[in-house]
């Protein structure tokens, strides 16, 4: 049986082949109205593009690696999701990496140690270092998500983390708390995304003329559940007074929640609670989780744009977010 070509696509919708091209590889404009029938008509003739004629005609390999910290977090598995969505827009595949935070893992990664030839690598780092990036010895292009990295030469996508975290407590403080707990400092380890995230909190108390008090900021050791329930449990036992929680992720909102509720304390009437993330989970918690939504899938549409730039711009690049109003504030 014959091979279905771009020609056939093409004549099957009635446009040029080359528009075909393009709706395949994300390349030109093509009206979305035009994209769907494209689509639809690659699936009913069954066309299957030629990867090898392809790699050899633009030097790509349509394949790129995305690196991030831990899947079983369910905020860098939701990203992770848009990443893959937007690049199958685009007909590439993605190869994912976890690399637990870890140092050496990242080194490895951004260095092409132990991955294929890829067309470039999306970093999602924890504890890589400028000083690392400066010495790397893969030319593959690379752009970072999330955490900053110092002073980088290379692309950075990320939410601005002050000005969100300042918006949250101010969404807290406009229904009259004032003794806001902030869960999520750190005092070692990858701490970029805490300061930020504290530095707005403070920028919104500061504002509202409220003094900060040292101890309605928590320290943990990680943004997992377990952190929130210990931070929350921790103001209990030493009577700190609080009538609110900003959470520097949903998980450990979801664990304040949790804890909370085991001490008899009602959210919001008693405690207000808001996270940061807006993972799936937090719209069927109990009550659902007011938060902090960055544009997960600007963030992943962004870094695979910059990718696969010819000459993407250093430095930082920022994604809108909003606050989503639910029920726990």
């Amino acid at each position: 049986m014959r091979r279905t070509t771009l020609k056939d696509v093409g004549d099957h919708v009635g446009v040029s082949a080359k528009t075909v091209s393009n709706v395949i590889n994300g390349t030109g404009w093509v009206r979305d109205d035009l994209k769907t029938r494209v689509r639809e008509a690659i699936d009913e003739l069954g066309y299957r593009p030629n990867s090898a004629a392809r790699q050899l005609r633009s030097g790509r390999s349509g394949m790129v690696a995305l690196a991030i910290p831990d899947l079983s977090q369910p905020y860098f598995a939701e990203l992770a999701s848009a990443i893959v969505a937007a690049a199958a827009d685009r007909s590439i595949t993605v190869l994912i990496n976890q690399t637990n935070g870890q140092a050496d893992s990242e080194r490895r990664i951004s260095d092409g140690v132990g991955i294929p030839v890829m067309d470039g690598l999306i970093l999602s780092p924890l504890a890589l270092t400028a000083s690392d990036l400066a010495d790397r010895q893969d030319s593959t292009p690379i752009v970072l998500l999330g955490e900053h990295v110092g002073e980088s030469r290379f692309p950075h996508v990320t939410v601005e983390n002050a000005a969100a975290a300042q918006a949250a407590t101010e969404h807290l403080l406009r229904s009259g708390r004032r003794r806001i707990a902030a869960i999520g400092a750190q005092a070692s380890g990858p701490r970029e995304t805490a300061e930020l995230r504290l530095a707005g909190y403070r920028a919104a108390l500061d504002e509202a003329g409220i003094a900060e008090d040292p101890a309605l900021i928590r320290e943990v050791i990680d943004f997992r559940r377990s952190d929130g329930v210990a931070a929350v449990e921790g103001l209990l036992d030493k009577g700190v007074p609080f009538d609110a929680v900003f959470a520097f992720n949903d998980l450990m909102a979801l664990g304040a929640l949790h804890a909370l509720g085991e001490a008899g304390l009602r959210v919001p009437e008693d405690v207000a609670v808001i996270g940061f993330d807006d993972i799936e989970e937090g719209r069927y918690s109990t009550p659902p989780l007011t938060t902090v939504a960055p544009d997960k899938a600007a963030l992943a549409g962004l870094a695979l744009e910059l990718l696969l730039a010819d000459s993407p711009p250093a430095g930082d690049t920022t994604v809108p977010f909003q606050i989503v109003t639910r029920m726990s504030a």
